[in-house]
């Protein structure tokens, strides 16, 4: 019914995918140059899919193309949450009143105008690391420091070091914590009881906690998603961000969920925050919600296909690296440190002699280092290029 083994060019489409990797990976210009051709790349970096969007968005989007005028809009009826609402309860079990959603266009510009909101000047952010490096570029663009309490890792398996976590959390300087839940880059979905653990370290410091969950809908066909909302139903000091951009590929469209349950944060947010949205985006995301669901359901498991096929080519090809299936997400956290010495640039070294654009574990903030992240959400051909070109690489080194 989805075909989501179609390769499409997105070359000349002014996609970062494949029109802006020397910048964004290497801080290079369009003069660097590699032994591959542009075409040649396969391109396993950057977290969205190479897949079609869903055919119900872009009928909402052409339906709303037929308005024909494209005026400054935000969501003023209630149909959008009503929508929205209704997938939240109907996955995850869990609601929250209208009022508490603003929108924003991404969740990144909004951890940024968090931060700043949150934070005084000489306070301190706290997240887990391995870290989405946005994390930390949200509190350096702020001027304000960052606490990293590194994940347990056993055999690719992480989890949280409640021990340490306390205690950083117990400095009166620390007043917010950035927990991206489920986890990128190791895909961990939390339990229930990891969601109570932290909770309970969150409410006794009385710290503002922001839960990043753009990833909540893409989980192994076996997992189930639990918002750290639902854990903690009255803490006034929780922002909750999801959206639909990687959920069905619509990262361009810019249009994220911000629910905010503090009045006063949320009352300064609507004063300084530009508070208009893309008329097509909004168009596009409440047709995803509406209708998006079988599409979804078609590619996790397309996805957890792609995973196993990733975990068997490299036990049989690189059997010195470690690899555990994510949990969440469509991407693959690989530890090549049986390989590589730390300081080697891997993205550099893939580019160069696989043809094979990825992200390095050097874009995580920390505790990071030997690994690289692969973007798996692409047709399964590209997949098994990407793979037999990554370990040729490594066992001709």
């Amino acid at each position: 019914m989805y075909d989501f083994d179609e390769i499409i060019d997105r070359r000349n489409t002014n996609s970062m995918n494949t029109d802006g990797f020397r910048q964004y990976i290497f801080h290079a210009d369009e003069t660097m140059e590699f032994p591959y051709k542009d075409e040649e790349f396969i391109r396993m970096w950057i977290a969205d899919m190479e897949f079609a969007a869903p055919d119900v968005v872009i009928e909402g989007i052409q339906k709303r193309l037929d308005k024909r005028i494209f005026g400054y809009s935000q969501i003023f009826d209630k149909e959008y949450y009503n929508i929205f609402s209704k997938w939240c309860k109907d996955r995850y079990d869990w609601s929250f009143p209208k009022q508490e959603l603003v929108m924003s266009n991404g969740i990144i510009p909004a951890l940024y105008e968090l931060v700043e909101y949150i934070c005084k000047e000489d306070e301190k952010v706290l997240f887990l690391t391995p870290s989405y490096a946005y994390f930390k570029y949200a509190a350096d663009h702020n001027d304000k420091g960052i606490v990293c309490s590194d994940l347990i890792n056993k055999d690719g398996y992480y989890t949280i070091d409640f021990e340490d976590l306390e205690k950083k959390a117990s400095d009166k300087k620390t007043t917010l914590f950035i927990l991206c839940n489920p986890h990128n880059p190791s895909g961990r979905v939390w339990t229930k009881d990891e969601l109570e653990s932290l909770s309970q370290i969150i409410q006794k410091n009385d710290m503002w906690v922001i839960s990043d969950e753009i990833h909540c809908d893409l989980l192994r066909c076996n997992k189930n998603h639990i918002p750290l909302g639902k854990i903690m139903p009255d803490y006034n000091k929780l922002i909750t961000c999801m959206a639909p951009s990687k959920t069905f590929n619509l990262a361009g469209l810019m249009i994220s969920n911000i629910i905010i349950r503090n009045e006063a944060l949320r009352k300064l947010w609507l004063k300084r925050h530009y508070n208009f949205d893309n008329p097509l985006s909004i168009a596009a995301a409440q047709a995803a919600y509406e209708k998006g669901a079988p599409w979804l359901e078609a590619l996790k498991e397309y996805l957890d296909k792609n995973f196993e096929l990733t975990k068997n080519y490299l036990k049989e090809h690189l059997p010195k690296s470690k690899f555990r299936i994510s949990e969440a997400t469509y991407l693959a956290w690989v530890d090549l440190n049986e390989y590589f010495t730390p300081e080697e640039d891997l993205p550099m070294f893939f580019a160069y002699n696989a043809g094979v654009l990825l992200e390095g574990g050097n874009m995580f903030v920390q505790h990071s280092d030997g690994f690289i992240r692969l973007n798996l959400a692409c047709p399964r051909s590209v997949l098994e290029e990407g793979l037999k070109r990554i370990c040729e690489a490594v066992n001709n080194k």
